[in-house]
């Protein structure tokens, strides 16, 4: 009987280790050669890329706490060199394909390069389980899920496949925020500029909640908005809640037209259906450059390696004027800030037999935040359809990168939109979850429209 009983503690034990992430021994990188996060620690050798040193967490003297807007530490920098149309080829090892087809083709389009800074930080709490994750995190049904023990951290900081790598972009730690005011723009072929939505929204990761208050243990993201103009679209309502095992409980979205006074369930925002608050130039899993169910797509993971990425965009967030930031064919790149850092590289390819606009999608994520990088997607002849460019801001104050405003590139119809602009109104994070009770869509379109 002692011997069944040891054999079957030594299976379990087996296959607990078995199933782990990253054995006992490579998590000991995560705070030595690797960040705590997972990013490498050191610098590059040509000394383009800084050491991470802990991040950005001191304010500037001129920020503003409560203000919706923060202050820019960089902006008496200049950049250090500018790429364009002339010497792109030079760089190209460190572009996207989607950079090199805005540099390609618009003389007017160029890239300022900046100093590189390492801002992202994080509350000691979150690199902590963080760490813990590394050796007890998995994912289930071959990538697709990951087990509800993944709580409160990067759940693979040191990544071995695409799916792992996917998650950590959906489950990466972001503070709980909401605009008064968000504005997405399309810029059509002809260069005229419309708002094709703006929006009072929220967005909150009970994955990094301690109490969830009544909220599904499996529940990892919600957002919800409520369309302010134009005004015939005004009162509309909207939520996406997405779920830690989607082949069990798929996304649960939901609508609310004030016409019908009814609030409907709308199982068609995900996958590539249109988002038609951002003129239908990104689809619904493209929303923060990825967002919902894997199933459609392989996911390979390549490596990591070194390119030019938005980043410390205080500017494009906080700086320009709101007409300043369109050109005919592209942003402004006057108020575009780029940065050198190493990006986790992963291939998406559509599977047989799938139903999906693309073919074939590229994904470059930031190895400090997972938020910010680029993003091109390919159509069903091979040819570049869309390509993202996602910038960051680090909230210094409360030590959470913000990856949200961004511009979609359609280059089949020669537009662009540029989505998730809080210029007016400025960014707001919640300093406490919201009541479970308040976040049913019901409670939501009683508190926030005129129904």
């Amino acid at each position: 009987m002692k011997m069944r009983n040891f054999v079957w503690a030594a299976a379990a034990v087996l296959s607990s280790h078995a199933m782990a992430a990253v054995t006992a021994e490579e998590a000991k990188q995560l705070g030595a050669t690797l960040t705590k996060y997972g990013a490498i620690q050191a610098g590059n050798k040509e000394g383009t890329i800084p050491e991470y040193t802990g991040g950005l967490t001191k304010a500037p003297a001129d920020f503003k706490p409560d203000s919706g807007f923060w202050a820019d530490p960089f902006k008496d920098e200049k950049p250090l060199l500018r790429i364009d149309g002339k010497n792109y080829q030079q760089h190209a090892d460190k572009l996207s394909e989607g950079q090199k087809e805005l540099l390609k083709k618009y003389p007017s389009f160029y890239m300022d390069i900046y100093p590189s800074h390492r801002t992202a930080s994080y509350p000691a709490k979150i690199l902590n389980n963080t760490v813990r994750n590394a050796t007890t995190c998995n994912t289930a049904k071959n990538g697709l899920s990951v087990e509800d023990a993944c709580r409160g951290g990067l759940p693979f900081p040191i990544p071995k496949t695409g799916y792992e790598v996917m998650w950590n972009q959906q489950l990466r730690y972001k503070a709980d925020t909401t605009t008064k005011s968000s504005r997405s723009w399309v810029v059509d072929s002809n260069g005229k500029v419309v708002m094709a939505a703006q929006q009072k929204t929220m967005e909150e990761t009970p994955y990094y909640h301690d109490d969830l208050d009544g909220r599904d243990a499996k529940l990892y993201w919600r957002t919800y908005s409520v369309t302010q103009a134009p005004i015939r679209k005004a009162g509309e309502a909207t939520g996406l809640s997405d779920f830690l095992d989607p082949t069990e409980k798929p996304r649960r979205a939901w609508s609310y037209t004030p016409g019908q006074r009814r609030i409907k369930l709308a199982p068609e925002f995900a996958y590539d259906t249109p988002v038609a608050s951002m003129g239908g130039v990104t689809l619904f899993d493209e929303l923060f450059v990825f967002s919902g169910q894997m199933d459609r797509f392989e996911f390979k993971l390549v490596g990591k390696k070194e390119m030019y990425i938005p980043y410390n965009a205080y500017k494009l967030y906080f700086g320009c004027g709101v007409e300043e930031q369109f050109m005919d064919k592209h942003p402004n790149p006057a108020c575009w800030r780029w940065e050198l850092h190493r990006v986790w590289v992963v291939e998406a390819t559509l599977k047989p037999g799938v139903r999906h606009v693309y073919a074939k999608r590229m994904y470059y994520f930031d190895e400090d935040t997972y938020g910010a990088g680029l993003y091109d997607a390919f159509d069903q002849s091979g040819q570049l359809y869309r390509s993202i460019f996602n910038s960051m801001v680090q909230l210094y104050d409360v030590q959470a990168p913000y990856t949200v405003k961004n511009v979609v590139y359609d280059f089949n119809k020669g537009m662009y939109a540029l989505v998730n602009d809080g210029l007016v109104g400025g960014y707001g994070v919640l300093k406490a979850p919201k009541a479970n009770r308040e976040l049913n869509p019901e409670a939501i379109v009683a508190q926030e429209t005129a129904r």
